[in-house]
């Protein structure tokens, strides 16, 4: 049954209208109509609000614990998506942690070129320090863009001087904005939807004139010494194969905790499709029990700090 269900996902990508390399106002609303297309669950409440001025959308599903919280980045190569087309993803790892996702709507390229991603996802994170989430009840979380920004941002965090969340969990991260990596023509016959030229043309719209090797822009290059644990989930069938690979040896090189998994024939980000495929449940379930172990490190807080983290 998996193996056609992987057969299914490539034929729906491969034949979808979405052109990660294309006109940005046009894949921006082919994107959204995508993501709006597929109905949210019922008991799924997304509210609007802020972090540190930056726009964010606060996802909720029953008997979550008040006291966590998953601060998530969606994809879209710094260019496409948004907060509210995160949350059905967003609520799904939600629901299986037991928390809150708080997903940011950071700044989009190439109106807001690096570092404006970065700056936002800090000031988020610093304001929600601010109303009394402890750090070691915070993980993040991130898909793509997301991925390589929920990671840039933890090296932007040490860098400030600020604590670490208690783990991080990314999916199909683009964390070398040099694409570079082997597989990024290696696998470029496999991958349904990315092309190395789409990602190419997205990091020029997001760094303008700046070095793709940029640190904070490719955390792949980065100095990730004192990070939290990380996952990292990537499918073989992508060309983002190897920067998942690469940022989990370059952890290790760096003494972080990192588990590495990935998972055979599915394409990128394919967490997305936990309702057709049976491997996204089962990769989603590994990733909630890998974030509850970070998060139960240090118990719950106190009743006040929670009452003042969910105002």
């Amino acid at each position: 049954m998996t193996r056609q269900q992987r057969q299914a996902l490539d034929e729906l990508l491969r034949h979808g209208p979405l052109d990660v390399g294309g006109d940005i106002a046009e894949q921006r609303a082919i994107f959204h109509e995508m993501i709006a297309s597929i109905p949210l669950p019922d008991d799924v409440s997304a509210k609007q609000d802020e972090l540190g001025g930056v726009p964010v959308v606060i996802v909720e599903t029953p008997n979550l614990d008040p006291s966590a919280a998953i601060l998530y980045f969606h994809g879209g190569a710094y260019a496409l998506g948004s907060a509210p087309d995160s949350v059905g993803l967003a609520a799904d790892v939600a629901r299986r942690v037991g928390a809150r996702a708080i997903s940011v709507d950071y700044r989009l390229a190439p109106e807001h070129p690096f570092p404006a991603a970065v700056d936002d996802a800090v000031a988020a994170y610093r304001a929600l320090l601010g109303r009394g989430v402890p750090a070691s009840r915070i993980a993040f979380v991130g898909e793509s863009a997301g991925g390589g920004l929920a990671v840039a941002a933890l090296v932007a965090l040490k860098d400030a001087g600020l604590p670490q969340p208690a783990s991080a969990a990314v999916f199909s991260p683009w964390a070398d904005l040099t694409v570079s990596g082997a597989s990024a023509t290696g696998k470029a016959a496999l991958d349904p939807a990315l092309t190395p030229e789409a990602l190419r043309t997205r990091a020029r719209d997001y760094l303008g004139d700046r070095d793709p090797a940029t640190p904070l822009a490719s955390p792949i290059l980065a100095d990730l010494t004192g990070l939290p644990p990380l996952l990292i989930q990537v499918g073989s069938h992508e060309i983002l194969l190897d920067d998942a690979v690469r940022l989990a040896a370059h952890a290790a090189w760096h003494d972080v905790a990192v588990e590495l998994q990935v998972w055979p024939g599915v394409p990128h980000v394919f967490q997305s499709f936990a309702a057709l495929l049976d491997d996204a449940d089962h990769a989603l379930t590994a990733a909630a029990a890998f974030i509850q172990r970070g998060l139960v490190a240090d118990g719950p807080e106190t009743e006040e700090a929670t009452e003042e983290s969910a105002a």
